[in-house]
């Protein structure tokens, strides 16, 4: 967030799989904004609301995936997967920010 506005989902460090980037997937997933919206110049207020919308969505399900309906389930895996994909050709490593607790 720059300026109390996001920068949008494809600009978004990690692939776009922060916080925020994760709400815009999620927001897509339950039909809540377009395929193609990427929420870039939303300001705080505008993305506080679509993540109340989101959580209400998720609050139907128990917020976790493998309790959502067969077609949301199914769309939930083929959005992460290809933005995951979409990452790692971008250089995100999911294990970067572990710490070794030896």
């Amino acid at each position: 967030m720059k300026e109390n506005h996001y920068i949008g989902l494809d600009n978004d460090r990690d692939g776009g799989l922060t916080l925020l980037g994760r709400l815009v997937l999620d927001a897509r997933l339950f039909g809540l904004i377009p395929d193609d919206e990427t929420c870039a110049g939303w300001d705080r207020g505008r993305l506080q609301g679509l993540m109340e919308q989101v959580n209400a969505k998720w609050d139907q399900h128990g917020g976790i995936p493998s309790r959502l309906p067969d077609d949301l389930r199914s769309r939930h895996s083929a959005i992460y997967e290809q933005q995951m994909n979409k990452a790692r050709a971008q250089g995100w490593n999911p294990d970067a920010d572990l710490k070794d607790e030896q």
